[in-house]
């Protein structure tokens, strides 16, 4: 009798646990339906995955650091500053039509998420070139038709030298300057800013916490890395992206 009591006490514990635990698992918190999902992802209207994870500000001294001023002609020869970009969340570079190592790479990385935002009227890119003396509006204007650049908020920015490289060097970080030792004759980093709507810089943290800063551009998407090579972060930035928006 006892072996039967063992057996009708397992099937209610059996039974309990296939019909009972995944409802506890999807209990009410705070009187709001919690998932099981650790990972913290909710989907945008397109099912897409987007990241949860609240992105960070950029901080110095205590302040929130937005991005800095600006002033330049683009490819339409139409003056465009900061001020255009307000209210849009978008992206900024620097690159030279000429460059013939990471450049390429940066703006077909800049093509696919403009072709993830093409009808986005509240997102821009603001590809800033690091070689003005060559880089006219017309000479970005065709550069632009040639990697299929058409979203409307894409602008590609040339003005004077000193202006450019103080934006780069001082007013984001991001070193740019002559060269005559590297292929182009032009050294810059391979980054892509992300600002908010707002005009602050935001980014992803790290492991400890700390803000990544930047995004890197310069690895193809959908590139095969082995171990201790650059991973690329074009689809995290779109997804935070999307957060943004």
């Amino acid at each position: 009798m006892k072996n039967y009591s063992y057996v009708g006490i397992s099937l209610v514990i059996l039974i309990f646990g296939i019909i009972f635990i995944p409802k506890i698992v999807d209990r009410i918190s705070d009187n709001e339906v919690v998932s099981a999902n650790r990972l913290n992802v909710k989907k945008d209207t397109e099912d897409e995955e987007v990241s949860g994870e609240p992105l960070s500000y950029l901080e110095i001294n205590g302040e929130r650091k937005k991005a800095p001023s600006f002033e330049f002609v683009n490819q339409d020869g139409d003056t465009i500053t900061n001020d255009y970009y307000e209210g849009k969340v978008y992206l900024v570079e620097f690159f030279f039509t000429t460059c013939p190592t990471i450049c390429p790479i940066m703006n077909r990385n800049l093509v696919e998420i403009q072709n993830e935002f093409k009808n986005r009227k509240d997102f821009g890119i603001a590809s800033v070139t690091i070689d003005p003396s060559h880089d006219s509006p017309e000479v970005l204007s065709e550069y632009a038709e040639s990697y299929g650049i058409n979203h409307p908020h894409w602008n590609l920015l040339t003005g004077e030298k000193e202006d450019i490289y103080q934006l780069a060097n001082q007013g984001f970080g991001i070193y740019a300057g002559e060269d005559a030792e590297v292929p182009g004759g032009f050294a810059h980093q391979g980054m892509f800013v992300l600002v908010d709507q707002e005009g602050y810089i935001r980014s992803r943290t790290d492991e400890f916490g700390n803000p990544l800063i930047y995004y890197r551009g310069s690895v193809e998407r959908n590139k095969s890395v082995a171990r201790g090579e650059e991973e690329p972060q074009i689809d995290m930035l779109i997804s935070d992206i999307k957060q943004l928006l």
